[in-house]
């Protein structure tokens, strides 16, 4: 049984970071077509997108939008500071994550932390400091846990996480970020909610909240008698769970995926991006071309579980107390040129 709120839902007041990213973009216009939610205040490092600017030019002013630097302090307390936050009266925030992932060619912020390490911790101090803040929703990876040899892995939101010493600095962020959310899921003053997802795919088959699919060569790297299991989900599906959550009642960490679980070589053929199964000297070796280049490399790691081993998600509790169900399928289509593109369908 979903755990939706007793309480009237009109009039959420709510700060969303990262709006001008893919999944932020969606999720400020289902928001924004939301009943329930009163006005939203969208942050960003970019100008605001131009799918904004009649939300912006509307006379009801639901929708304002301020550029910032997430993960500099100076930043973040200038605004959590402002007369604009203050008349908001902002009670939720939902925190979208940059979609990209450090790299040998950005160094780190001062403290010797990557940049979406400081914007969790960042985010969790202003959440914590603003007084009328209740709910607090947070897009998460499923890279976090644990891997085991061979692609049967489920995990449930219970599974442990990679906490080894050498884990890459690609799943660190995310375990890092994770770790620091999980520290108030007990406050009895803020709501705290971690979604964890696996390879979000959006418009036009992009993939996001994936490193195997970054960098250089994308998918085309993986390592030479491994073929991982990767777990789907639609943006679409991402932003519907985080306003699910948004309207609910339920605390902690929930698993968000959607129906599809495909090997890593299939997926890389969805998109355009055909794997080419590499020895381990050569998958190190391309990674190094590509920090060398100034691009996200694969996973620094030559001996990372995710270049071996795959993973599913038990998404029962989502199910349970989100209401969660997956609304699409995702599929290769075809296009009007011919060519084929990866899509989401709705079921």
């Amino acid at each position: 049984m979903s755990l939706i709120r007793t309480e009237a839902a009109f009039g959420s007041r709510i700060v969303l970071t990262h709006a001008d990213s893919p999944i932020g973009r969606r999720l400020v216009k289902s928001l924004y077509h939301d009943p329930s939610v009163e006005r939203i205040v969208a942050l960003g490092p970019g100008p605001p997108p131009s799918v904004f600017d009649r939300f912006l030019s509307s006379d009801e002013r639901r929708l304002t939008y301020s550029r910032i630097d997430l993960a500099r302090h100076r930043s973040m307390a200038t605004f959590f500071n402002s007369s604009l936050l203050k008349e908001a009266r902002i009670d939720s925030m939902l925190y979208v994550p940059a979609h990209g992932w450090p790299t040998a060619s950005v160094p780190p912020l001062a403290g010797g932390l990557v940049s979406q390490t400081a914007e969790a911790r960042l985010v969790l101090k202003h959440a914590l400091e603003l007084r009328s803040l209740e709910n607090l929703i947070c897009l998460g990876s499923a890279l976090v846990y644990r891997l085991s040899p061979g692609n049967s892995n489920l995990f449930t939101e219970s599974s442990e996480l990679d906490l080894a010493p050498d884990t890459s600095p690609e799943i660190r962020c995310w375990v890092n970020a994770d770790m620091i959310f999980q520290g108030e899921f007990q406050n009895p003053g803020l709501r705290v909610v971690l979604l964890r997802l696996p390879s979000v795919v959006g418009t036009g088959g992009k993939v996001y909240f994936n490193p195997m699919l970054a960098g250089i060569l994308k998918s085309r790297i993986r390592s030479m008698g491994f073929d991982p299991i990767c777990a789907l989900v639609s943006d679409k599906d991402v932003v519907r769970a985080m306003q699910l959550a948004l309207h609910s009642t339920a605390r902690g960490v929930f698993n968000i995926a959607g129906f599809e679980t495909v090997p890593l070589s299939v997926f890389g053929r969805w998109i355009g991006e055909p794997s080419v199964p590499l020895p381990r000297a050569l998958i190190s070796l391309a990674s190094r071309m590509s920090s060398f280049v100034g691009r996200a490399p694969a996973p620094t790691s030559t001996s990372s579980p995710h270049l071996h081993y795959g993973f599913t998600l038990d998404t029962q509790r989502a199910r349970l107390e989100l209401g969660f169900e997956p609304g699409y399928r995702i599929a290769p289509g075809p296009m009007v040129d011919g060519r084929f593109q990866l899509e989401a369908a709705p079921v």
